[in-house]
């Protein structure tokens, strides 16, 4: 898998070191061991999770400007545990309300040695950072429009939200709130998987 994982990264720009890729493929082993208790993901193939969940969250890492995220109902750790893996330099809080979830995102931690992680059992409307957030990171999570209500309240002034979505959410881009202004919309091309992928990063209207 290994092998695998270097040839679908040599399709991309990033750069990664033999330590990091080595702690995304025991990832890949941990997902696939607590799914079959924990029904952390539908994806059920290993080789098929590399693709669909690792490189998927992978190539979002360009995007990420500044030192401090959130991933918002990260589910089994998607985006944020991959991006944790490669950005050692940044800090990522993981949300999600399902306790097994978290139970698994700390285990992950613990074996994979991550410094750069804490996982949050929480609704994210319920959450109230000590600090706010440069980047909130959201993956599968909600409308665009739902994932802009509830979250609000976490990205700093400066911030930003970066949802990932297949296709271009045109009509939710249309009718954002005034205070809210899309930055762009990526298209994100991830080796080995079919179907759009898009990266829409949002931030606060300057006054």
């Amino acid at each position: 898998m290994l092998q695998q994982l270097h040839s679908l990264l040599a399709k991309t720009r990033l750069e990664i070191t033999d330590q990091q890729a080595e702690q995304l493929v025991a990832l890949v082993g941990l997902l696939d061991k607590w799914n079959k208790a924990y029904n952390l993901t539908s994806v059920r193939d290993p080789n098929a999770m590399l693709v669909r969940h690792i490189m998927d969250s992978l190539v979002v890492s360009p995007y990420l400007d500044g030192e401090r995220f959130i991933d918002v109902g990260t589910g089994p750790g998607l985006p944020g545990l991959p991006l944790a893996v490669i950005n050692p330099d940044k800090q990522f809080v993981l949300l999600d309300s399902l306790g097994k979830r978290i139970r698994f995102i700390r285990t992950v931690v613990h074996q994979l040695g991550l410094t750069n992680v804490e996982a949050v059992q929480s609704r994210v409307e319920a959450f109230q950072p000590e600090q706010k957030f440069d980047g909130v990171l959201s993956r599968a999570f909600a409308s665009l429009d739902d994932m802009l209500s509830w979250c609000a309240h976490l990205p700093a002034p400066h911030g930003c939200f970066l949802a990932l979505k297949g296709q271009i959410p045109e009509q939710e881009l249309t009718s954002l709130p005034a205070h809210l202004t899309c930055d762009g919309v990526y298209p994100l091309h991830v080796p080995g998987q079919e179907g759009d992928r898009h990266l829409v990063v949002i931030s606060q209207a300057s006054q």
